[in-house]
């Protein structure tokens, strides 16, 4: 198998570059593609090419089609992970974010309708779903013009899909790594009381878009099952002899964050481990039926949010899982 990996410096690009080596998965060829010169120098110094052959580095800009498709020769798979991800910025800055998040996903699906790509998936966001901030309406923007992708094919055999999960645990500038460093000064700033975020680790949301390259049909969100927490456990869980100190929410905040909204949920189905937004045209869930699955559509009126989600993780689990995946010399403070 040939991969494609955009933003593949970031921090999922790394957790997927090393689980996706170390399987039987038979990668021939990983190019890894990003605009940060000495994210990719640093990178280099891990993957040495006498040891890992497979591997090439090409610098470009999600904004740059012609290097897409220069990037994309002898591929078989896509996985677009670049993305402008701070919610801050996109408020301050919001055309550069919809030149990477919109335009780039545009070029790269352009891009992929050029070449031989067979199979496409995108990583989205909790933010996409009933967004309220540019950066989760530009990458709504996105997931859509990757479903409405498929309709554009024709005879080839290319497929575009998407995953759609939550905060990942450790990912830069995420909430425990920020509450680490903060515990430090005795002081932990929480936004909002209240608020609540989905959780995923980095090697979940890789097995997620690893199961979906096996598994997609084309044109579906695929939205994984994962528990919530609340932002004051995770303050308690790093910081429980800190000052806690509300200070209001950032412009372009919700309380709880939003995987399926209620609108969704006449084309949601229930897959067990994960539920799978299709498009309204029913023409994936015939692709399923006609594979023998048997679909469980959810309930009328469903919606999944992280502060009605069933599943909540304790303080003593978010600490088990910070040391675990974040920090293994992690001790509250």
């Amino acid at each position: 198998m040939r991969i494609l990996l955009t933003g593949g410096t970031g921090s999922f690009g790394k957790a997927f570059i090393k689980q996706i080596l170390g399987s039987d998965f038979g990668v021939e060829r990983l190019v890894v593609y990003s605009r940060d010169e000495l994210k990719q120098w640093e990178m280099q110094q891990t993957y040495t090419q006498d040891k890992f052959p497979q591997i090439r580095f090409f610098l470009g800009d999600m904004r740059d089609h012609e290097r897409l498709l220069l990037a994309l020769e002898r591929i078989d798979v896509v996985v677009h992970a670049a993305a402008l991800k701070q919610v801050p910025a996109a408020e301050y800055n919001p055309m550069e974010f919809i030149k990477t998040n919109v335009i780039g996903a545009d070029n790269l699906i352009k891009a992929c309708l050029q070449s031989k790509v067979k199979n496409v998936i995108a990583l989205s966001t909790d933010k996409a779903a009933a967004p309220i901030n540019l950066y989760g309406a530009s990458k709504l923007c996105s997931d859509k013009l990757f479903v409405a992708a498929n309709n554009m094919v024709g005879f080839r055999d290319l497929r575009f899909s998407v995953v759609r999960y939550g905060n990942v645990m450790g990912s830069r500038g995420s909430v425990i790594p920020f509450f680490i460093n903060k515990a430090k000064e005795g002081v932990l700033p929480i936004t909002h009381q209240d608020m609540t975020r989905f959780n995923i680790t980095l090697q979940e949301g890789v097995q997620m878009v690893i199961k979906t390259l096996e598994e997609n049909k084309g044109g579906e969100i695929y939205v994984p099952k994962i528990p919530s927490y609340k932002v004051m456990d995770v303050a308690e869980a790093i910081g429980p002899s800190c000052k806690k100190n509300i200070i209001g929410i950032r412009p372009g905040e919700k309380i709880h964050e939003e995987m399926i909204t209620e609108a969704d949920s006449e084309s949601t189905y229930d897959f067990g481990n994960k539920y799978v937004i299709m498009p309204a045209d029913g023409s994936v869930e015939k692709k399923y039926i006609e594979s023998g699955l048997e679909l469980k559509k959810v309930v009328k009126g469903f919606k999944y949010n992280s502060g009605e989600n069933p599943d909540f993780l304790t303080i003593s689990e978010i600490r088990r899982l910070i040391t675990n995946n974040v920090d293994d010399k992690f001790k509250p403070v």
